[in-house]
């Protein structure tokens, strides 16, 4: 009785030659950094102004 299956290396592949999923992680990452970027932007338009809270006291 034979247990083990012996499968050239051509039909044990799990995928084709191909950059897919590369172009899947770089798109995602490029999306990440946009996303990013956005949020951002968005948290400087919603800060409140910065006040000057430090008083000198005046001279003479």
């Amino acid at each position: 009785m034979q247990m083990t299956k012996i499968v050239p290396g051509e039909k044990a592949r799990q995928g084709g030659i191909g950059s897919n999923v590369l172009t899947i992680l770089i798109a995602g990452l490029l999306l990440a950094i946009v996303v990013w970027g956005a949020v951002e932007i968005y948290g400087m338009v919603i800060a409140p102004e910065q006040v000057d809270t430090q008083t000198t006291a005046p001279a003479g």
